[in-house]
């Protein structure tokens, strides 16, 4: 497949990492050896500045401003100067590219458009290699479908639980032209993964990004390989670090990702912790990127739950599930504590067609007790029971406080 700017996707190693130094000594006169030694920037650095204490343009040269969903606290602020957003748009062209998208290829974003990043970054990245984009944005799931198929979208761009949800209202999936899809914005598995593809007939992509680095894009994965997103190195500095220490972790070991921003202007950022869970290899791509690639996020340093002593992944809940063929990708975790005791209640609904019964859900609280080494209540919700999500998914519902 094409890729779009090979000049820079296909750089020889050294030659990248030149440019890398270059840059670094530039925006913030830095070398390269000592940013192990430098400290950390955290989202509470963001939160604290609100709105514009970060800024290192004046406010005028912003053109945009984009915020998170402040659903962990104040929202966080960003901003873009026509510089930014024109770099956001070539590292989404990218991800299109990769995807097997080029001019004339219809495009449906799904992601919500506004002050969530998702949606206008991948819309002007598709135009920008001259796509046909639908601008669908979330909501209104029923008429998702149709236009799936009455405008032949060959490229389908949202959260992964909300393709689940599309799917739901597609009555003849023989009749979309879908082959890729392009998915972020929530952790999944590749069990997920699969569900998706299964769903829609597609190959489908991971794509990576937090509004802080630049919204969706930092990295995505290519068709060829499909064995990690290709970070935009030229753009994002990456590194894998121990949650705990902070010290450097080699290629293949699970740490948290952490960006150093090379070229934007608006909100540069040195060292930002992004919570996101994941491991790096430089091991070469059948595509021909060079690149390093990162591994789908496997969850983060503040999702973790505990649970009757015991630290919980929803990804884990996720991967149990999703391997027993009874059940369909829809589910819920709802944390209670009615008394002294933690009680994990995982509800999730059966596929159609399938009776469910005693023996299935005693199966499911056992795979859910060998998996987690904590007991499980399991409900078992008829098709359609567990709430459809239009953006992230809400999985975890924590009555505890």
């Amino acid at each position: 497949m094409p890729i779009f700017q090979p000049e820079v996707e296909t750089l020889p190693r050294p030659e990248l990492e030149r440019l890398q130094r270059e840059r670094l000594r530039e925006r913030f006169g830095v070398e390269l050896e000592a940013l192990p030694e430098l400290p950390f920037a955290v989202k509470a650095d963001l939160r604290d500045a609100y709105p514009f204490g970060m800024l290192r343009v004046p406010r005028e040269e912003c053109v945009r401003v984009h915020a998170s969903s402040g659903t962990r606290g104040k929202a966080t602020v960003v901003a873009y100067t026509r510089h930014d957003l024109e770099l956001w748009a070539d590292c989404c062209a990218r991800a299109i590219a990769a995807a097997g998208g080029g001019p004339g290829t219809v495009v449906h974003v799904a992601y919500g458009y506004g002050l969530f990043t998702g949606g206008l970054g991948v819309h002007y990245g598709a135009e920008r290699v001259g796509c046909t984009v639908v601008p669908a944005s979330g909501g209104n799931t029923p008429r998702q479908a149709q236009l799936l198929e009455d405008l032949g979208a060959e490229i389908l761009c949202c959260t992964p639980s909300y393709a689940l949800a599309i799917a739901d209202h597609v009555s003849e999936p023989a009749r979309l032209r879908l082959r890729a899809g392009i998915f972020g914005a929530e952790p999944w598995t590749s069990e997920l993964r699969e569900a998706i593809e299964h769903a829609f007939d597609l190959v489908a992509l991971d794509i990576y990004g937090l509004s802080e680095i630049i919204g969706p894009g930092v990295s995505a994965e290519c068709a060829e390989g499909r064995n990690g997103a290709h970070v935009n190195e030229d753009h994002f500095l990456v590194e894998i670090v121990d949650p705990a220490s902070g010290e450097p972790l080699p290629d293949g070991e699970v740490g948290e990702l952490v960006f150093t921003t090379l070229t934007k202007q608006a909100l540069p950022l040195l060292r930002y912790r992004t919570g996101d869970l994941a491991s790096l290899t430089h091991d070469s791509c059948p595509c021909g990127r060079t690149f390093v690639r990162m591994s789908r996020v496997v969850g983060r340093t503040d999702d973790m739950l505990v649970i009757r002593g015991v630290n919980v992944f929803p990804s884990e809940i996720e991967r149990t599930l999703l391997a027993i063929p009874e059940l369909a990708p829809h589910y819920q975790l709802i944390i209670e504590r009615p008394a002294h005791l933690d009680v994990l209640t995982v509800q999730i609904e059966l596929r159609e067609g399938e009776p469910g019964g005693g023996r299935l859900q005693v199966l499911v609280e056992e795979r859910l007790g060998r998996a987690l080494g904590l007991s499980a209540r399991v409900e078992l919700l008829a098709p359609g029971g567990v709430t459809r999500s239009e953006g992230k998914a809400l999985r975890v519902l924590d009555r505890r406080a």
